[in-house]
């Protein structure tokens, strides 16, 4: 009945998701690509979590020892023990790291996240103190602090432990304020460039093209795959953020290679809309092989002196689908390959050989890419 339900079910799932479409969609420049120097950059820190209740780092973590004796020692409070002998079963150390936008100001603020890197639980209820985050040039560009926010909790007694997603790991929403702006160069451009998300030299010329029909005379063209490089217009030189946003909004129809990925850990295939499949006949038979082991004891009769003996015992049982032979025409859109793969009432596991056995024949035209 389980194999008749995925059967059944498997042509509706797919007939939805891959119906018969346009010839081409359409997507903006926004989507698709990014304008060179128009990007976000790496912050990191180190920090404390403090409000544990219980499940912070062990009294073996020296580093969180030491930071956190560091951090009484800057508010002039001694530390009458060594840093060693501390107790910090409701502190943990962390790791601070954020996205820091393009062109974000002063004074905005950041979420951050936060990632335990001692042994500690749970951070769940914790508070993250001032942590200073730095750039790739070791300069401070924000500082982070407030309450955690951790979307799972982890539970623990003497004979057993509960744990719901991953405690260890949180939040600080708008928790970050930004204390550097990261120079970019924007103003007085002569020359710019668009990249491309996924690189096509197909796509590459056709954003080439709709460049220079909104921007006559910009002379764009394509470099490589992934970048097109463009003139900017002398009076958009000094304003650059209204030719960018007059830019970002034109629709190109992007290319992509036909691709069939299979990841033969959980099942899933994914058949990009660029495939073609030669005529080929497929027969894909469904074999079932079921073994049981038991074990018959033989005891002897009263008064015979014998001893009980175990006879081990093997049942095995073969069954196989009696599946016809199907030829599967050569199809010229994607609606045409779901729908001869739908006759043949195949499984989606089934489908991870059937498209390794075609691409092995030499009649699938795509890449096929194993996961």
């Amino acid at each position: 009945m389980k194999k008749l339900s995925a059967v059944l079910l498997l042509p509706a799932f797919l007939a939805c998701l891959l119906a018969p479409a346009p010839a081409a969609w359409a997507i903006r420049l926004k989507e698709m690509s990014t304008f060179e120097g128009v990007r976000p950059n790496q912050v990191w820190g180190y920090g404390l979590v403090v409000g544990l209740n219980g499940t912070g780092d062990k009294d073996k973590t020296y580093h969180t020892n030491q930071a956190f004796a560091n951090m009484l020692k800057r508010m002039n409070i001694t530390i009458p023990v060594n840093p060693k002998d501390m107790k910090v079963k409701n502190i943990a150390a962390v790791m601070v790291t954020a996205d820091l936008p393009p062109f974000v100001k002063p004074g905005t603020k950041i979420d951050v996240t936060v990632s335990s890197v001692g042994d500690a639980t749970s951070l769940q209820g914790g508070t993250l103190m001032v942590s200073a985050l730095y750039g790739a040039d070791d300069n401070i560009y924000a500082v982070a602090q407030g309450p955690l926010s951790v979307g799972g909790f982890a539970i623990t007694g003497n004979a057993g432990s509960v744990q719901k997603n991953h405690p260890t790991v949180g939040r600080v929403v708008q928790g970050g304020t930004v204390e550097r702006e990261v120079p970019i160069r924007w103003q007085g451009k002569e020359v710019m460039s668009l990249k491309l998300s996924q690189p096509d030299f197909t796509t590459a010329a056709r954003t080439a093209e709709a460049v220079n029909s909104r921007l006559p005379g910009a002379g764009a063209r394509p470099l490589d795959a992934s970048t097109v490089e463009f003139n900017v217009p002398a009076n958009y030189r000094e304003n650059l953020a209204v030719m960018v946003a007059e830019l970002e909004n034109l629709e190109v129809v992007p290319d992509a290679v036909g691709k069939v990925i299979i990841n033969e850990r959980t099942g899933t295939v994914v058949v990009g809309e660029n495939v073609k499949l030669s005529t080929v006949a497929v027969a894909h038979g469904n074999l079932s092989v079921q073994i049981k082991e038991g074990v018959n004891i033989s005891q002897p009769g009263p008064f015979s002196n014998g001893e009980t003996a175990e006879t081990p015992e093997t049942t095995i049982n073969v069954e196989e689908g009696a599946d016809r032979l199907l030829l599967i025409e050569r199809s010229t859109t994607i609606h045409d390959v779901v729908k001869a793969l739908n006759a043949i009432g195949v499984t989606p596991r089934d489908l991870v050989m059937i498209f390794q056995s075609i691409e092995a024949a030499g009649a699938l035209h795509g890449e096929l890419v194993l996961m």
